[in-house]
């Protein structure tokens, strides 16, 4: 996936492209988006702009004396709306980057952040059933983990990573979500030697026949 360089040092731009990233892709899975966070917030910034653009316009062409208390009354209105956009911003997104509906009918709402001089980026996705308790999952990863060395974001780890971490998005995408377990099978014969002297899983085999065990397991 070609994207934009951005400076690996500036952690704003490094959260802020992962977060665009993430609709993307839950989209492309069938996930249905709800923009209910974001339109709240667009109509109380932008009826905000509102009241302070009539506010300057009557004042301009009645003058301050024949509008003073419709200006008060502005005013007040303008420091009421911006005081619930900021608590709706805290209160309730509390750094909602993504709310929609799963293929199987699960809602859910991811919230993403970091944390000063860390290049982590930590998510809390909580799923909510039709039946049944809500559920919060927190995970996190290093944010090298899909950016390359030049910078550029690169989709697929990243899509693995929300895959694995996160079941609503692991049944939709099968085929990114990774098993967390290691896959014994595919380690050479001096590691699984080490792992089976480890555990004890030698089991009974003990003199010849557990050197004739390694041996074949060698072989294989």
């Amino acid at each position: 996936m070609a994207t934009e360089k951005i400076s690996l040092y500036n952690l704003a731009d490094l959260k802020n492209t992962t977060d665009d990233a993430l609709p993307n892709y839950l989209n492309s899975l069938k996930f249905k988006q709800s923009h209910f966070l974001t339109d709240v917030r667009l109509a109380l910034g932008y009826s905000a702009f509102v009241i302070a653009a009539a506010c300057f316009g009557w004042d301009y062409q009645f003058g301050f004396d024949n509008t003073k208390y419709y200006t008060a009354g502005a005013v007040a209105i303008y420091a009421l709306l911006n005081g619930f956009l900021t608590f709706w911003l805290s209160m309730v997104e509390k750094g909602t980057v993504y709310q929609g509906t799963a293929p199987s009918g699960e809602r859910v709402t991811i919230r993403t952040s970091t944390k000063k001089n860390d290049p982590t980026y930590y998510v809390t996705v909580i799923s909510e059933h039709k039946t049944g308790e809500p559920q919060s999952i927190q995970i996190s990863r290093p944010f090298s983990s899909w950016f390359d060395e030049t910078g550029r974001f690169v989709a697929k780890p990243f899509q693995e990573f929300l895959a694995t971490s996160v079941p609503a998005i692991g049944k939709q995408d099968p085929k990114k979500a990774k098993s967390s377990l290691p896959d014994v099978y595919s380690a050479n014969a001096e590691v699984l030697d080490a792992i089976l002297a480890g555990t004890g899983a030698t089991g009974n085999a003990t003199g010849a026949d557990a050197t004739e065990t390694k041996s074949k397991r060698r072989k294989a």
